[in-house]
């Protein structure tokens, strides 16, 4: 079975307290997003700040469960499981943090941060878990002499490949990296990246990669699943919808996106206004108030997301 995580209509939603003479607000965070990950592929997340991305990644690594929907790892439902059963399932999904220099305890040896995980969910020997982390610090390219320091006499990369180390301890099937490589120089990025798609090919790994650098997911994603405001607006192949881009949001994004070749032309198309407050979105297409191609029904209905050509897209405007 190559599948190793399906998502069907998940939503998290959050009810916000506005004070004692106001209703409870409902937050829809993440409002319905279906999805497929297999073995050895990556999915990318994109989107702005706010879109959903992280709480998505939040349900993924069950750190927090899902309002409704089905979500199926490794064969298991976690929706209605058994605290046994989660507990078994968290070892095979893992996350590594956008922040390098917060993800890591600094009172700890990176020793110690790497055999954390073995300690906590395993029964292993002091010996057996110490060569593992030594192990695993020669396949991230640290040294040995690493084991004993702490994160602080550490570089941004460096710590990064600390932290994918420490995901890797309990050899996962699923990795969710959450913006692993916003904080790092642009050279760091590509050395941290090269290590991921390795690290990938050898451990047959899937990665739901989580970005809003569409530059980066273009190198490294399978497909792509473009998210505003809690919604999937579009979804495809990396190939189709960097090609051909149904959504006007979609199309927005990549004409954002810099390119190495100055002479190229590329039509810019420049959003209107912020990002919609969640606890207060607009009706129907909640695209549709920063749209420059919107009209009476997308301020009315929603849209659904079907098949657009070779991506599925949400958009009242390609039917016309």
């Amino acid at each position: 079975m190559t599948q190793i995580l399906n998502a069907q209509n998940l939503t998290r939603y959050y009810n916000i307290s506005r004070g004692m003479l106001s209703e409870v607000a409902t937050l829809k965070a993440v409002d319905g997003a279906s999805f497929t990950l297999d073995r050895g592929k990556t999915l990318a997340i994109v989107g702005e700040s706010g879109c959903g991305k992280s709480t998505l990644a939040r349900l993924i690594t069950m750190i927090e469960l899902p309002t409704s929907g089905a979500l199926n790892i490794a064969g298991k439902d976690i929706i209605g499981a058994s605290a046994e059963t989660l507990r078994g399932l968290r070892p095979k999904v893992q996350i590594v943090f956008q922040n390098p220099y917060g993800s890591l305890n600094p009172r700890k040896t990176i020793g110690s941060i790497l055999e954390e995980p073995l300690l906590v969910n395993t029964s292993h020997s002091k010996a057996v878990r110490t060569e593992k982390a030594r192990a695993m610090m020669v396949s991230v390219g640290l040294r040995p002499e690493h084991y004993e320091r702490y994160p602080h006499m550490f570089s941004g990369g460096q710590r990064q490949r600390i932290a994918i180390a420490r995901a890797l301890m309990l050899d996962p099937e699923v990795l969710v990296l959450d913006e692993p490589v916003s904080a790092l120089d642009i050279s760091i990025q590509a050395q941290v990246l090269n290590l991921l798609a390795d690290l990938q090919e050898k451990h047959n790994l899937a990665y739901l990669f989580i970005s809003h650098d569409l530059s980066v997911v273009k190198h490294i994603a399978d497909d792509v699943m473009v998210m505003y405001l809690g919604r999937v607006v579009e979804q495809g192949s990396r190939d189709a919808v960097f090609a051909n881009p149904q959504h006007p949001y979609t199309k927005a994004l990549l004409s954002a996106t810099p390119t190495p070749d100055p002479t190229r032309k590329r039509d810019r198309m420049i959003l209107k206004g912020e990002l919609p407050s969640p606890l207060n979105p607009p009706s129907g297409c909640t695209f549709h108030p920063r749209c420059p191609i919107a009209f009476d029904k997308c301020r009315a209905v929603a849209p659904q997301l079907i098949q657009r050509g070779k991506t599925c897209a949400a958009c009242h405007a390609l039917d016309v």
